[in-house]
């Protein structure tokens, strides 16, 4: 299999338009359409099934998709290692992050990065809800959870140390809780499916904090809008340090129980699926985060 059909193939599949991928690859529609035509009678299966209105993927071309990406991923990382032409990083990567961390410390930096690299193109996938990093076929991913799964490989990033807040206008109403057990007296702005916490006193005393056994008047699955609820003074509320530091520093929202500290130990990790080859790409965008962002805890 000729790799410049399958990278045709890849960029069809992810734009579902033939035509499309042909021109960013400087070929006219109908010579896109015979060299598909090629790959698809070398393989024995239709990979894209064509209509007059659209192009869809074939259940076949979605299986077959992961591996033409990985064949092409092993190519580029060969013609790395031997240092020819054209091994500088290129091509996309496909990043996936939680939506509101890449709001507030990616997308300042992606005018550097597209300065120090023009030939890579971020195709970001952002969302603060669970993603399967292997399945949705990233390149890259970012995730804020204990790196579990033997599938993954990953890099960490930096601490992502959880606080207790809420607005001043809040707690003027409602007042300052002085002790763990006060917080079930208040009212929280939630994630749906909240994890249960441990909270950890000055003199290393511990207290469960599960947040479905508050009352929980606001449920979100957005980070950003958790946060906005809380500076509207609808509740307490965990976040990430990262999410409301400047909102602290700046007297927009006040540390609750600044004495406790979450026990459940976040990290920011970037991951990648064990198969995949770290291609100059992946390792060149890992490095430019790192180096902007890494190793930070106080934010």
């Amino acid at each position: 299999m000729e790799t410049d059909n399958l990278r045709l193939f890849v960029m069809a599949a992810e734009r579902l338009n033939i035509s499309a991928a042909g021109r960013e690859l400087g070929l006219a529609p109908a010579v896109a359409s015979a060299r598909l035509a090629k790959l698809e009678q070398e393989l024995g299966v239709e990979l894209l099934r064509r209509t007059t209105r659209k192009v869809a993927l074939s259940i076949e071309g979605a299986d077959f998709l992961p591996y033409a990406r990985e064949i092409l991923a092993q190519a580029e990382a060969a013609r790395a290692a031997l240092g020819g032409v054209g091994a500088g990083p290129q091509g996309t990567l496909r990043f996936a992050a939680p939506s509101s961390f890449a709001q507030l410390h990616i997308m300042p930096l992606l005018p550097e990065f597209h300065d120090r690299y023009p030939e890579l193109t971020l195709d970001l996938r952002l969302s603060d809800t669970r993603f399967d990093a292997i399945e949705g076929s990233f390149d890259l991913a970012l995730r804020s959870a204990p790196l579990a799964e033997s599938s993954l490989k990953g890099r960490k990033l930096s601490e992502d140390r959880r606080v207790l807040c809420a607005a001043p206008r809040y707690l003027e109403q409602h007042g300052m809780p002085e002790t763990p057990e006060a917080l079930h007296a208040h009212r929280f702005i939630s994630w749906r499916r909240p994890d249960r916490r441990e909270l950890i006193g000055p003199e290393g005393a511990t207290v469960p904090l599960d947040p479905r056994a508050m009352t929980c008047r606001v449920l979100v699955d957005d980070g950003a809008a958790q946060r906005e609820a809380t500076l509207a003074g609808a509740g307490l509320s965990i976040n990430s340090l990262w999410s409301v530091a400047h909102e602290i520093a700046a007297g927009r929202l006040v540390r609750v129980l600044p004495d406790w500290r979450s026990n459940d130990r976040s990290v920011l990790w970037l991951v990648y699926p064990r198969s995949n080859v770290l291609t100059p790409k992946t390792r060149t965008f890992i490095d430019f985060l790192v180096e902007h962002l890494g190793g930070r805890s106080d934010w």
